[in-house]
């Protein structure tokens, strides 16, 4: 049997042949279909952007309308995932109160006709328009409160944001956060869309793909890097503390979290935007002093650590930006969810194309002929 070269965390090692999205880490170009991301934050809705993903083209007019129709008239959830949810414990974090809504709803629509293109379509409306809601409903009800139900006049980001509160946003604010959902759409074979992936090869249906999916990207090195982006500010305190804080991160060798990435050597074009739209915030819902302690982390890191291509990432800024809408720092990665949703789903339709199981193998480094010792004598 061939041994091949190991390589930790499969980097540098294909996965898969894809048409989504594509980057060029030493440019800092990243492109949806082939559009770039600065055209489509400037130009596109979340919506459009998202069916230009799934469907592989921009929406005509007719398309666009369907498409956001089919959305809101999807948006509300069944009561018994609602009544599943109140019992979910209020200490709980909404990623894996989400990955367990995601899952739930499977059981209501179990039918697996991955053939059947009214069945793939029905599945993406219904997880675009449904994950919103259950990341809003769940943080309401973990304070006691019901949750608040979609209005069908508003937009999908003025919804999710009105969901929050009972309050209709600012339509500034909500076309900043339509933005930012479609900064963190997709973004190719990342953790969580190598997990959908692997999970979509299997046949199973598309809750389950979006559940494993969601569960991958709670974690702190992938979508959870933005609250803690927020916790270190925090602990940082002032501008004064920047350098001596870097410093002993270096010192220590400890990660500064919204730094670095895989696959950029330079700035995430998409960090450049965000850092835009928060300053537009500021600028009109008034100044946070984090961003001044950001704004002298991004000189001091790129000082020590710019010549080895640490610049800051997507998570950097956007919490900030969901802090200044007044967004509790745990719901950051489940909004970060409710983007990818839809890049997780233009993978698994893409899989199903040209389906193969994943099943990669392993470099064996254990022992062998191993006497067995019978549990009198161990």
């Amino acid at each position: 049997m061939m041994v091949c070269e190991y390589k930790p965390g499969l980097e540098g090692i294909p996965a898969a042949q894809s048409s989504i999205s594509y980057v060029d880490g030493q440019k800092g170009i990243l492109e949806y279909r082939g559009i770039r991301i600065e055209e489509l934050a400037e130009k596109s809705t979340f919506l459009e952007t998202a069916y230009l993903l799934i469907w592989g083209k921009l929406p005509n007019k007719e398309e666009l309308e369907t498409f956001e129709h089919e959305v809101r008239y999807h948006r509300r959830i069944k009561y018994r995932i609602r009544d599943m949810m109140k019992c979910f414990p209020e200490s709980g974090h909404p990623m894996d109160a989400l990955q367990a809504s995601a899952a739930a709803l499977g059981l209501f629509y179990s039918l697996r006709d991955l053939h059947n293109p009214v069945y793939i379509r029905d599945s993406v409306v219904r997880l675009i328009a449904t994950i919103p809601t259950m990341v809003a409903a769940f943080q309401l009800m973990r304070k006691g409160n019901d949750p608040v139900r979609p209005r069908d006049d508003l937009d999908y980001s003025g919804n999710f944001l009105y969901m929050l509160d009972e309050r209709e946003p600012d339509p500034l604010m909500a076309r900043i956060f339509d933005i930012c959902l479609i900064l963190q759409v997709e973004h190719t074979m990342n953790a969580s869309t190598f997990s959908a992936r692997v999970t979509a090869s299997t046949l199973t249906d598309p809750y389950a793909v979006v559940a494993s999916a969601v569960g991958t990207l709670g974690g702190p090195l992938h979508g959870g890097a933005n609250e803690e982006v927020i916790q270190m500010l925090e602990k940082i305190g002032s501008v004064e503390n920047v350098r001596p804080y870097i410093e002993d991160c270096l010192q220590s060798k400890s990660k500064i979290m919204g730094f670095g990435h895989r696959v950029y050597k330079v700035k995430d074009p998409r960090a450049i935007i965000l850092q835009n739209l928060a300053e537009q915030l500021f600028e009109k819902f008034g100044h946070d002093k984090f961003y001044d302690i950001a704004q002298e982390m991004e000189l001091v890191v790129e000082e020590k650590l710019g010549s080895k291509g640490i610049y800051p990432n997507i998570d950097f800024y956007s919490g900030l930006v969901y802090r200044k809408m007044g967004i509790p720092t745990d719901l950051f990665t489940p909004i970060f969810a409710i983007a990818r949703v839809a890049g997780w789903l233009a993978h698994w339709k893409e899989q199903l194309e040209e389906n193969r199981i994943f099943r990669p193998t392993q470099v064996y480094n254990g022992l062998h002929e191993v006497t067995y010792t019978p549990i009198d004598k161990r």
